[in-house]
């Protein structure tokens, strides 16, 4: 009896990193738990497909303040962590693309990824969230986790049992699945050909709609709700620097609120498109333009006196690159059904 006892101790401790002495870092100052390993799969749009080799891949770390929607729609926090694990950066990073939509339209910002569990569960992430943003590999798929005790109350916050997909800029975290078992690279499906040598690029105004239903046409902007202003190195990933500049304009989110809910399906599932009239597009998640912890709002910019690429623009204040801040823009498409 006492062998089975001290084995059971034994399985139990092997799941635990005991915490060490504690340091200035405030987030490693509690036990480490193991969460296992995930086997994972990648398909869709790429020419070599199969199986993720983890073995040659970063551990890299990241820290989360969770909290989810209940029955009512109402959020409730569940905790504070660290979680170890690897970057979905990292894990795409020597994927070959292989765009159906090469032809119609060449750059990579129209991609997006889904990815499911072994329940069936599913969410989205915008290429640009991935390969985008001035602060990378914020997408981790966990294999530890450790709790943020509070030093006075110490809560000991409830803990996963499963490894796990973590979205560390969102704010709700419900794209935080369980036991991922897939990762799927697509394209916005889109019939417009992309031309940059058209004449006439000036649009007058935008059309909002979702699916075949118009939601709305905007020719004027709006300036009533109101404006943020960022500084920035304006710099693209083809030409580089554009200039040193600053963006004023009304969060895109105020634009669209309206036309959308904000809630669990939209923010695992829906993806927002911003087509220029020259074709050039550009896919958003719905949590990334609705749901960011790090305020870094993408802008809708007011060119109406630029009569080359007016009459709006939008300004993704989170990417470290320009290129998808699309011009001439004349229509935004919400898409939860794609």
């Amino acid at each position: 009896m006492k062998k089975i006892n001290f084995l059971i101790l034994l399985l139990f401790l092997s799941k635990i990193i005991i915490a060490q002495e504690k340091t200035n870092d405030f987030y490693d100052n509690d036990s480490t738990y193991i969460l296992g390993m995930p086997t994972l799969e990648i398909a869709g749009e790429v020419s070599n497909p199969g199986k993720v080799d983890f073995s040659k891949l970063l551990i890299r770390s990241e820290i989360v303040k969770e909290a989810y929607f209940d029955n009512s729609n109402k959020a409730v926090f569940k905790g504070a962590y660290r979680y170890d694990g690897y970057s979905l950066y990292d894990i795409l990073n020597n994927i070959v693309l292989k765009k159906k939509n090469e032809a119609e339209f060449s750059p990579i910002i129209d991609l997006y990824v889904e990815i499911e569990n072994a329940k069936g569960e599913k969410i989205v992430l915008s290429w640009g969230e991935i390969y985008y943003p001035v602060n990378r590999h914020k997408i981790l798929f966990a294999t530890k986790v450790a709790r943020i005790v509070p030093s006075k109350t110490k809560d000991l916050w409830p803990l996963p049992k499963e490894n796990r997909l973590i979205v560390a800029t969102d704010l709700y975290s419900e794209r935080n699945i369980s036991n991922p078992t897939k990762i799927t690279v697509k394209s916005y499906t889109c019939s417009i050909v992309a031309d940059k040598e058209i004449k006439e690029k000036y649009s007058k105004g935008i059309t909002i709609s979702k699916g075949e239903i118009t939601l709305e046409k905007i020719v004027k902007y709006p300036q009533e709700l109101g404006e943020n202003t960022y500084s920035t190195i304006f710099y693209g990933r083809g030409r580089g620097i554009h200039g040193i500049t600053d963006f004023k304009g009304v969060q895109l989110k105020k634009v669209l609120e309206k036309h959308v809910e904000f809630n669990k399906n939209n923010i695992q599932n829906c993806i927002v498109v911003v087509v220029g009239k020259d074709g050039y597009r550009g896919v958003f998640t719905f949590s990334e333009l609705f749901n960011r912890n790090d305020f870094a709002e993408t802008l809708l910019i007011d060119r109406s006196n630029d009569k080359e690429d007016g009459a709006f623009s939008i300004f993704a204040a989170a990417d470290y690159f320009s290129d998808r801040a699309i011009k001439n823009i004349t229509e935004i498409r919400i898409l939860d059904k794609y």
